[in-house]
């Protein structure tokens, strides 16, 4: 069970994968949202089931009929790979009917001492997958992540290769915003990102990103270039994500989009702010050299959280220490 975030469920995917892969005769029941039920398609002994927040899971009662329509599938464990109040109550639920569960160690205590600002513990925490492969394990069966697997890319359908056309330029995807402030690479330094990667007419340049003010923002760094294109608000979900399967390299925040790109084989660069790839967020299966962050000699409180809400005064401006030459020195260094 793993219902939010968008990022989060993400990361549940590659650990999935090696599961099925070293235990194919186990059979897996993902509960979330059924907005993300496209992440895990395709995905063998692996069946979804959809939580419905708004009407029959609604509620304390409504957990009650998330037990009772999940024991009618006669699950014989629960991992529960969120650990909040909704899946504690499953949880119980099982464990009280008999059934092994076990569930994920969010390391609080740690994640606190490496974003206080005096006395930090400056040190990388164990990864979220490593801690999802801990909850299965608790459950009798040891994942390898070594042994991963991923999806062969997408055969592009006609309304993708109408927005994007059939060249053999390079695809890079972009995704410039998270959902806070204080992860995101100030837009006048991403925008000369996308100027002078857009100079070389071998790169498409795809801006991935959701709702209306993103979208206006995207249109604007766009600017009319005929090698970059906003993907946001013109396809569907599940057409997105086979886009992304198709980039050479996808450019992120500490968000979401890393982590899709990631669980579906992509190389991924992130570039981090408040937050840091210690916390154990960064993205699976990528190089720490991927992982841009802001200058610690000048900020030296960073990171100041593990999601990026704090606030802290004065820190506004940590990400311009990441170059805009470095950046697209990265990117050129993959995709070339």
């Amino acid at each position: 069970m793993r219902l939010s975030a968008m990022g989060d469920v993400a990361m549940t995917v590659p650990v999935l994968r090696a599961f099925v892969k070293q235990y194919p005769l186990v059979k897996i029941t993902v509960i979330s949202r059924p907005f993300f039920k496209p992440f895990f398609e395709g995905i063998p002994n692996l069946s979804f089931f959809a939580f419905d927040e708004k009407k029959r899971h609604k509620g304390f009662f409504g957990l009650l009929r998330l037990f009772q329509d999940l024991n009618a599938l006669h699950i014989d464990a629960f991992a529960d790979l969120h650990n909040v109040l909704r899946s504690k109550v499953v949880r119980t639920l099982f464990a009280l009917s008999g059934k092994k569960t076990a569930q994920v160690d969010k390391a609080r205590s740690e994640k606190a001492a490496l974003t206080r600002s005096e006395n930090k513990i400056f040190k990388p925490l164990t990864t979220m997958f490593e801690r999802h492969t801990k909850v299965f394990s608790a459950l009798g069966f040891k994942v390898d992540l070594s042994d991963s697997t991923f999806p062969q890319k997408a055969i592009l359908d006609t309304e993708i290769l109408q927005l994007i056309g059939e060249n053999n330029q390079k695809l890079i995807g972009i995704a410039p915003f998270a959902q806070y402030n204080s992860k995101v690479y100030p837009l006048d330094l991403m925008q000369e990102v996308i100027n002078i990667v857009a100079e070389n007419k071998n790169h498409k340049i795809l801006l991935f990103g959701g709702g209306k003010k993103e979208i206006k923002l995207l249109n604007t760094l766009s600017k009319d270039k005929k090698n970059v294109m906003v993907v946001a608000g013109q396809l569907k979900f599940q057409q997105e994500l086979q886009l992304i399967s198709n980039l050479d390299v996808m450019l992120s925040m500490d968000s979401g989009n890393a982590h899709i790109a990631a669980m579906l084989g992509v190389k991924v660069i992130t570039l981090w702010g408040a937050t840091h790839p210690f916390t154990g967020f960064s993205p699976f299966n990528q190089p720490l050299e991927n992982a841009m962050v802001s200058d610690r000699n000048l900020f030296p409180k960073l990171p100041t959280s593990v999601y990026g809400n704090k606030i802290v005064a004065g820190y506004d401006d940590a990400m311009r220490t990441i170059s805009v030459e470095s950046v697209i020195d990265k990117i050129n260094s993959i995709v070339e």
